[in-house]
């Protein structure tokens, strides 16, 4: 199942109804969702149908839009499962959900490095449980079932509130990468009409260096494979935005979130606020881009429209120089 952005296909919004609100409905309220017996009954798409999308789109750090794309769906039916429901293993295509971020973060926190909570089971994931397995005895044939999941509960619960060790791998990581540009690859990507911001920064790059990959792809996995198949060091993606204000996001989830990406993403919207005032906050989300890079990941949300076409190389500029000051000092958590 690939992953698609809620643009891409059709979507359940208010005002809707029939089967798919139904399940939809259904769906939020096994996540935990009330919702009123009049909207239940007409299969309508109504304002507290709306409302609990929006909150569930808040709480799963997802674009607050109360539409249901394919990503909020998607986001919808992993939270419908929880460890121990199903035999997670290996598999192609990967299982998503949340019963695997909570084992991700339960392997992590006992020390055994299951990288990224992302909730997908992918090779570092069963590498963990392997290890985990073989540590305490039990077969290690890299299958979570019913005995793995309550020794794993069992020993967790001691470890409550450590820090995953994913994250301080990732950190340590930073701390002995080189501090200059110099043939570090990094992938560019652009969504829609930022083909010119993108050159700019990545002639700038270049200039400076660095491997840059200019990934040009509608969909937000797409460019994750193939920032990913590049071996990029860090990513950063660029989008205009009809916002009051400048976002710059880096993945984070539940008791997880990316090391690099948060300085990253703070580095570059300080410098945009203070070299050309472009008003820029930070946010952790879950978006598919931000999910499945490897590497230390950046969306930028660029608004107003009108602004960002007029600043285009002002704003190339702030953000090379973000780049370069990031790379110097990676584990700095400001740059005052």
């Amino acid at each position: 199942m690939t992953e698609k952005s809620e643009s891409q296909d059709s979507s359940l919004s208010f005002g809707t109804n029939g089967d798919q609100v139904r399940d939809l409905q259904q769906r939020l309220i096994q996540a935990g969702y009330s919702l009123p017996k009049d909207e239940l009954d007409n299969l309508f798409f109504g304002e507290h149908t709306q409302l609990a999308v929006r909150k569930f789109q808040v709480k799963r750090r997802l674009k607050e839009d109360g539409i249901v794309g394919y990503q909020t769906l998607s986001a919808i039916i992993e939270a419908g499962f929880q460890l121990g429901d199903r035999l997670l293993y290996l598999h192609v295509p990967m299982f998503r959900g949340d019963d695997i971020a909570d084992l991700q973060l339960q392997l992590n926190s006992l020390g055994f490095d299951a990288g990224q909570v992302d909730g997908i089971f992918g090779p570092d994931t069963s590498k963990a449980l392997i290890e985990f397995q073989h540590n305490i005895g039990l077969t290690a044939d890299g299958i979570s079932g019913i005995e793995t999941v309550q020794e794993i509960r069992q020993l967790a619960g001691r470890s409550t509130g450590l820090t995953p060790v994913a994250q301080v791998r990732e950190l340590e990581k930073l701390r002995h990468s080189r501090p200059d540009l110099e043939g570090r690859r990094i992938s560019i990507g652009h969504f829609g009409d930022c083909g010119t911001l993108a050159a700019a920064l990545t002639r700038m790059l270049r200039k400076r260096g660095a491997n840059v990959a200019s990934v040009d792809h509608f969909d937000e996995v797409k460019q994750a494979e193939i920032s990913n198949r590049f071996d990029a060091e860090l990513y950063v993606g660029l989008k205009i935005d009809n916002d009051s204000q400048s976002n710059i996001s880096y993945f984070e989830t539940e008791g997880f979130r990316s090391e690099g990406g948060i300085r990253l993403a703070t580095r570059c919207a300080e410098t945009l606020s203070t070299t050309i005032q472009l008003s820029t906050q930070v946010s952790g989300m879950t978006l598919p881009v931000l999910r499945r890079t490897k590497m230390p990941a950046i969306l930028c949300l660029l608004s107003p429209a009108s602004i960002v076409v007029e600043l285009n190389t002002e704003i190339a500029t702030s953000l090379s120089n973000a780049i370069v000051s990031w790379l110097v000092d990676p584990t700095a958590d400001s740059i005052t």
